[in-house]
């Protein structure tokens, strides 16, 4: 049984003892970490399925006829690397370094293999890839009041009286943050909240589910704010000496009442009144915040709005009280070697990854005024199902003109579209290290077996493609293990060795700055209710002074009446499981939530066939009627393949790449859609 990470894009970056023998995964179990202390998800569990499987990619391909013609041959690594290489040289010496784009995503979060891709962008000169996809908005909205993207060890959940899990989902998405919250129900007889436009698995374990409408939570938050003031639950002496503007917003709150809010989240005023007590009166209350957030275009807003409430209250200063998004500040990384930090020059477009579709048409605001993308390296993603308006990602992709090399595990939409196809190792095929977003620690991703076929990692190929790009970094010249010892030192967390004999490192800041009490990140160390939104991303016009109800939804009309969200599948993460046998049996198949209100009236029942469409195409599926979410809410857990639903068509199909505020992101529930009896 050897100690290692899953590298997947979750919060948890749970440790796991892996059992190997014979080459083989025997098993994957929770590791002793404190935050995992050992409950791990069930697809995680099953990862020798994923690992062993029959369909890995195990040579490079090389396409043969038409993109998308599912026809390729095997050749030879050296071939392979040589033809990107004068993929890349061509485009560059035609229309600029810009011309090429190195594209990459959450399929790996360890800082080795997942970074190293900017290295080689910042060292030649290629179009950056700016991170929007998951993250740009939520840290818009934490950073706008806090100022720091950390906060309360989530581990002080089991401190607490009353913990808030809002615009989240763990029983899904990040199952051992409910170990930490059961131990405080059965202990402290804590209560817990869920708020969530739809009944998911945590919410059907809740004390109270609280679901608005999607978007509506900043409408929510004032009103629970106002309710604060109103009561005489806002701790005054903190408020003087920990934050600015507050009289600004007692005086702004003033007409956000429960009836406001009430009319634009469809919640009951007694709900909101009820609920607003209950947080008030309770100063152990820990606001666990999800990445449902991120994915809305007013979600910096509606975040920055719930991140006033501690702040009001005082709950920061209490064990156990606070609220959390993640703690990616705490780690203090120096990503100088990893990333080529060193080498990064100014001027240097970065394209929006969740617009890849609008870039790979040619779009000129996309572009930024700059030359066409022409040739692509993609590791670790697969935008052709995974992002936004996804028909116009594939046709992107499918064009002749530009190049695309694909390093993967299997043969993903998006490899199915590639010139070149290269075979990439798993996490248990390469050495890494890790933070994470969801707890402070720091751990060891060790090799333990051998790479099957021709595989080879991210660092590898990197490494093999610059020496043929005439791209010189010290960070191609070091091994992985090398890399990964050489960025904990750099970063201040001693070496490799060190912390493969420590098991991991635990890096929360003490209590007085995990709770602010010595600050909060701006200059002064106040919490702010009026942010600088401007200072946080530049499409900051309109956006509210003070925490507010800010109306810029994806329009919907008569033709066009649901609002549609498409959360995670519990069985799958993102895209990564949705080839494993027994996740898909658990998932069953592509389903749409719909209230059974809206069933009767469009003569729909549970197993019925719908579609769900707009302007940007429509997906064929299965209905089942569901009372967790407001008349006029449909939800689609994802991301199945596209092959999966009878359309032919993902769920993304549906949703737009418009750019969010302050700073770009992909609005994954924000989506405008018609539905009927297909």
């Amino acid at each position: 049984m050897v100690r290692t990470v899953c590298p997947h894009d979750c919060p948890s970056a749970c440790s796991l003892d892996v059992q190997v023998a014979d080459g083989r995964v025997v098993s994957v179990r929770g590791g002793d970490n404190p935050y995992t202390a050992g409950v791990i998800c069930a697809k995680v569990s099953r990862y020798g399925e994923r690992v062993h499987h029959p369909d890995r990619i195990l040579h490079p391909l090389e396409r043969v006829g038409a993109k998308g013609g599912g026809q390729w041959r095997r050749i030879t690594w050296d071939a392979a690397l040589d033809r990107v290489a004068a993929a890349f040289t061509e485009a560059a010496e035609r229309w600029g370094p810009e011309a090429v784009w190195p594209y990459n995503s959450g399929g790996t979060m360890g800082l080795v293999q997942r970074d190293g891709i900017h290295r080689l962008t910042h060292v030649m000169g290629y179009s950056r890839r700016k991170r929007t996809i998951c993250t740009a908005i939520a840290i818009a909205g934490w950073s706008a009041g806090t100022g720091r993207i950390a906060g309360p060890d989530p581990r002080e959940m089991a401190q607490s009286d009353l913990i808030v899990v809002w615009g989240g989902n763990p029983v899904s998405t990040q199952v051992n943050a409910m170990g930490h919250i059961s131990r405080a129900r059965k202990m402290r007889g804590a209560k817990l909240v869920v708020i969530d436009p739809y009944r998911t698995g945590t919410a059907a374990a809740a004390d109270l589910h609280l679901a608005p409408r999607p978007g509506t939570d900043g409408a929510l938050a004032c009103a629970i704010l106002h309710v604060l003031f109103r009561d005489g639950y806002a701790d005054r002496a903190y408020l003087a000496a920990h934050a600015e503007d507050t009289a600004a917003l007692e005086a702004h709150l003033a007409s956000r009442t429960p009836e406001w809010a009430a009319a634009i989240t469809g919640l009951e005023p007694a709900a909101i009144e009820a609920f607003a007590a209950l947080y008030g009166a309770t100063p152990r209350s820990y606001i666990r915040c999800g990445f449902g957030f991120t994915r809305t275009r007013n979600g910096a807003v509606n975040l920055h709005a719930v991140t006033c409430l501690p702040t009001v209250t005082g709950a920061w200063q209490h064990a156990g009280g606070g609220a959390l998004w993640q703690q990616a500040a705490i780690f203090n990384w120096d990503k100088t070697l990893t990333e080529g930090l060193d080498v990064k020059a100014p001027g240097v477009r970065e394209l929006d990854m969740s617009r890849i579709g609008a870039v790979l048409d040619d779009d000129p605001d996309a572009l930024q005024g700059g030359p066409p993308v022409r040739a692509m390296l993609i590791q670790s993603a697969n935008p052709a199902v995974s992002a936004p308006d996804s028909v116009r990602v594939r046709a992107g992709l499918a064009r002749p003109d530009v190049f695309v090399a694909v390093h993967e595990q299997f043969m993903t939409e998006t490899a199915a579209l590639a010139d070149l196809v290269l075979p990439a190792t798993t996490f248990l095929e390469h050495d890494d290290i890790y933070g994470a977003g969801g707890h402070s620690h720091i751990q060891a991703g060790p090799k333990l077996l051998e790479p099957p076929g021709e595989c080879r990692s991210n660092h590898a190929l990197l490494g093999a493609l610059a020496d043929r790009l005439g791209a010189d970094h010290a960070g191609f010249r070091l091994n992985a293990r090398d890399l990964a010892d050489a960025t904990l030192a750099r970063s201040g967390w001693g070496g490799l060795d060190g912390l493969e004999a420590a098991g991991w490192i635990d890096a929360q800041p003490d209590f007085a700055e995990s709770h602010f009490l010595t600050g909060f990140g701006h200059p002064g160390g106040r919490f702010r209710f009026a942010p600088d939104w401007a200072s946080l991303g530049p499409r900051s016009a309109g956006m509210p002074a003070l925490p507010d109800h800010w109306p810029v939804a994806e329009p919907g009309d008569a033709e066009h009446p649901f609002r549609l969200i498409a959360p995670p599948a519990r069985q799958f993460l993102n895209t990564t499981f949705t080839n494993v046998p027994e996740s898909i049996r658990r998932e069953g198949r592509p389903t749409c939530l719909i209230h059974p209100e809206d069933g009767a009236r469009l003569g729909i029942a549970t197993g019925c066939a719908v579609e769900i469409g707009n302007v940007r195409g429509r997906v064929r599926l299965h209905a089942r009627l569901a009372e967790g979410q407001q008349p006029g809410v449909v939800v689609v857990e994802s991301l199945w393949p596209s092959a999966a639903f009878a359309s032919g068509g993902g769920i993304n199909t549906l949703i737009g790449a418009q750019p969010a505020a302050p700073n770009d992101g992909a609005t994954f529930h924000d989506t405008a859609v018609w539905v009927r009896a297909a």
